[in-house]
Order: structure tokens, then C-alpha cells, then sequence
């Protein structure tokens, strides 16, 4: 499990993201380069990382189910996740 605290800080990342979008969009467009370096650091996607939605783990992310690959491998051996199997031939 990753520490509470980095999970928060995603999360206000993803929402100073979402608040400054339309902004970053239309200084870009404008090409105010000036004006894009004094809008905050975290206001840019890039700086976002995904994580696990269940653990936060950082690594080994799977982006079509959310969630780590250690997460994945428990959940699908449940039955938990529809339409996986483990593969046997």
C-alpha cells in the first residue's frame, strides 16, 4: 500500500490539472510561453502518474482495468474481474 499522502497529492494534481486545462489550452494556442511558466508546476498533465485506484501502487500499472498488476493477478484469480481467465493450452 502506498503512503496517504501520496495518494492525495495525485489526487490535487488531477484537479489542479482539470482547473487550469481551458487556461493552459488557450496560452498554448496564443503562444505565451511567458505566461504558461508562471501558471503552477502541477498544472501540468505531465506531471501526473498513474496509480493503483485500490493500493496506489505506482509501478506496474495496467491502463485498461486501473489498477496495479499484482491487484490484477489477485482479483483475476477471485473471479472477481468479468471476462478474464487464467490461460491454460
Amino acid at each position: 500500500m502506498a503512503k496517504e499522502s501520496m495518494k492525495a497529492r495525485e489526487v490535487k494534481r488531477a484537479k489542479t490539472v482539470a482547473k487550469y486545462a481551458a487556461k493552459r489550452k488557450a496560452l498554448k494556442a496564443a503562444g505565451d510561453y511567458d505566461a504558461l511558466q508562471k501558471l503552477p508546476k502541477n498544472a501540468s498533465p505531465i506531471r501526473q502518474h498513474n496509480r493503483c485506484k485500490l493500493t496506489g501502487r505506482p509501478k506496474g500499472y495496467m491502463r485498461t482495468f486501473g489498477i496495479s498488476r499484482v491487484t490484477f493477478r489477485e482479483m483475476a484469480n477471485q473471479g472477481l474481474i468479468p471476462g478474464v481467465r487464467k490461460a491454460s493450452w
